[in-house]
């Protein structure tokens, strides 16, 4: 007999549990199903994890330059092993964490993949595709998250061509290695093994790194990788990976020339596609396209009426923080609440790299192509006093305003831990804060976050630290 509620989830991810913990909280007698671990791609083998092995990068690379502040250490070496166990018990610890969210929420969890039979039922298979449960909901929630996109010349085959998920466990470390894509995930596992002694081959299509960043982003970016020593092939595209014996060779075109480049293994890193297929889509009429379900950008409703779905599986950008978001509004639409729509030009990107990268808003190309007239700040983190004393001179903020009404158009910051910057930005934003009521906001000194209020009163004329 189908087990019934008011609410089921499909998929634990942050936009799936979240919505869950959401629902439960108003009174929705709530499910949710995951095929996996709870707390999906994030937790486990994506945000989380990926984030912990860059943090042991940054102590090996701190260690390394410890002389520069007056530190001697003798002896030091990379634990590649070690890395990757701190790795997992920091994803295991989380993912343990949602699961007491779940029973202190008195919310069902169904382990195994959920199907729709109907748009009134969901079946849970286990991994022989037998049915072991049957659940029955007033309203369904999809969250099934994405997966790596794989390219057709480039098949994955989780050795010596792999994806992140299987970058962040490999057994060794590899002597070289070559990423195809230098997006979020291809740039941080670039800065991750170059820092413990990897030789990284960065190949991108696009002329530039995090080619969806603001140019001026990817060139310094660029600059700062070639200093570390990786080989930047932007503009070029791999036209073949061939196994040779224990290792690959990938011929990588550039303009009209091709070259071949051996390495261990290649990580693929072009992407993600929503996971929409065997889920039973087809068969109850949600409408899909491209690996994302066409939703209303209100409510998250899709083309069936008591069916929705957010997250990944809603198309991009591909956000955990977007997800949870998406997650809740939809909830509180379910339960009456009228929740504030989500301003999908204002949701924070971060890249955790280092440099790290963070940016909200339009570009400064974005903002001249919607035909405003802008006006420009940068602030170097090379004139920032705490910067300096950090040791972390590189990069620079750089906003873009409207030079009509001071309408906050965009912010871009790359350098040491801006992630933790950024949302200053997207707060002012949300509350049309313009770029004088920003110069005239007190900010602590000395702190990074100075350069933030520095870049705002380049833009207007009125800085007082770069002597121009």
């Amino acid at each position: 007999m189908a087990k019934e509620f008011d609410v089921c989830v499909i998929g634990s991810g942050p936009g799936g549990y979240v919505a869950a913990i959401r629902a439960s909280q108003l009174g929705f007698n709530t499910a949710i199903i995951e095929k996996r671990h709870l707390g999906g791609v994030c937790l486990n083998i994506g945000c989380i994890p990926t984030k912990a092995l860059l943090r042991s990068a940054e102590v090996y690379e701190s260690i390394e330059h410890a002389s520069d502040y007056g530190v001697n250490v003798d002896g030091f070496s990379a634990d590649f092993g070690g890395m990757i166990d701190r790795s997992r018990n920091v994803a295991n610890k989380m993912s343990k964490g949602v699961q007491f969210l779940m029973k202190a929420n008195k919310i069902d969890v169904f382990e195994g993949k959920g199907v729709f039979a109907s748009k009134e039922q969901v079946n849970v298979l286990d991994d022989d595709e037998e049915v072991v449960e049957e659940i029955k909901a007033d309203n369904f929630i999809i969250a099934t998250g994405a997966s790596p996109r794989e390219l057709p010349n480039l098949p994955i085959d989780g050795e010596m061509i792999i994806d992140s998920e299987r970058a962040m466990q490999l057994e060794e470390q590899p002597e070289k290695m070559v990423i195809i894509g230098a997006g979020a995930i291809g740039v941080e596992f670039a800065y991750f093994y170059n820092t413990i002694g990897t030789d990284v081959t960065i190949v991108e299509l696009q002329d530039s790194l995090v080619p969806v960043e603001d140019k001026d982003i990817g060139k310094e970016l660029g600059k700062i990788y070639k200093k570390k020593g990786m080989d930047i092939r932007t503009g070029s595209t791999v036209e073949k990976v061939e196994k040779d014996g224990d290792g690959v060779k990938v011929t990588v075109k550039s303009d009209d020339d091709e070259e071949i480049i051996e390495a261990d293994v290649v990580l693929s890193a072009v992407g993600v596609v929503g996971n929409v297929e065997g889920i039973g889509l087809d068969d109850i009429g949600v409408e899909y396209e491209k690996g994302a379900i066409q939703i209303d950008k209100e409510t998250y409703q899709t083309s069936v009426e008591n069916i929705y779905a957010i997250g990944d599986v809603a198309g991009g950008p591909w956000l955990a923080h977007k997800a949870s978001h998406e997650g809740i509004i939809c909830v509180e639409n379910l339960a009456g609440e009228d929740p504030q729509p989500m301003n999908y030009n204002n949701i924070p990107g971060c890249t955790y790299c280092e440099p790290q990268i963070a940016s909200v808003g339009y570009t400064e190309e974005q903002a001249k192509e919607e035909g405003y007239d802008i006006k420009v700040g940068k602030f170097p983190f090379s004139a920032s006093g705490k910067a300096a004393g950090l040791g972390h001179e590189e990069g620079f903020v750089k906003v873009i305003f409207d030079e009509k009404y001071g309408e906050w158009l965009g912010c871009h910051m790359i350098g040491s831990h801006v992630t933790e910057l950024i949302a200053e930005v997207v707060v002012a934003r949300d509350l049309e804060t313009t770029g004088h009521e920003i110069i005239s906001a007190v900010h602590p000194h000395p702190t990074m976050s100075e350069a933030v209020m520095e870049a705002a009163a380049e833009a207007y004329g009125e800085g007082v630290h770069l002597g121009s």
